[in-house]
């Protein structure tokens, strides 16, 4: 693996999921700011046009918060069930009307991902097909009150207990963590990092 002690990296985001998957790729040594970036979107956009514009918004905002120098990490995750998107629940309710509607059906885990040094900047998208197994009200109102899926969009965790709903998964897992590495390791080699 190159040094990339000599690259300061800054990942735009506050979620830990996406600090622990940099750590497993061998990127230890990062800053992480959080950007004050609109997340709203011109209506008409498809799932990946939705992420990536978002993921270049909040490129955008971090300029503020980083140096001319700084290679910059933003991403944004969606889940996807047909056309409609999926957030962060709003409550139990939200939640389970969220998770009601996955159990059982195919999926999109959509991830948008701008890598920004300066004025350079690659943007890219992954999307992952996830299939829930048909799950009780039970089960789901169980997992709801593990407190895990409230800071989630759809309203689950494939690396925790919403694990257990997943029958299987289409691509890449950890795009639907919430950052697709192999497809960033290769954008990072554009900057000058290369992790093997």
């Amino acid at each position: 693996m190159s040094d990339s002690t000599k690259h300061h990296i800054v990942l735009a985001s506050g979620s830990p999921r996406r600090q622990e998957l940099l750590r497993r790729i061998g990127i230890t040594d990062f800053d992480v700011v959080v950007p004050d970036a609109d997340e709203t979107c011109p209506a008409g956009l498809t799932a990946q046009e939705t992420v990536a514009h978002i993921a270049r918004g909040k490129a955008e905002a971090a300029r503020a918060l980083t140096g001319p120098e700084d290679i910059v990490i933003t991403a944004d995750t969606m889940v996807f069930l047909g056309g409609e998107r999926l957030g962060k629940p709003r409550d139990k309710a939200d939640a389970l009307r969220m998770l009601t509607e996955l159990a059982g059906n195919r999926h999109m885990v959509c991830t948008g991902v701008t890598v920004r040094q300066g004025d350079k900047a690659k943007c890219f998208t992954v999307s992952t097909d996830v299939y829930f197994r048909p799950a009780t009200d039970r089960e789901l109102r169980a997992y709801i009150d593990s407190g895990e899926p409230m800071d989630k969009a759809g309203a689950y965790g494939v690396q925790g207990l919403g694990a257990l709903l997943v029958e299987k998964i289409d691509g890449d897992f950890f795009n639907v963590m919430g950052l697709p590495v192999l497809a960033l390791s290769q954008a990072l080699r554009e900057f000058g990092i290369d992790l093997l």
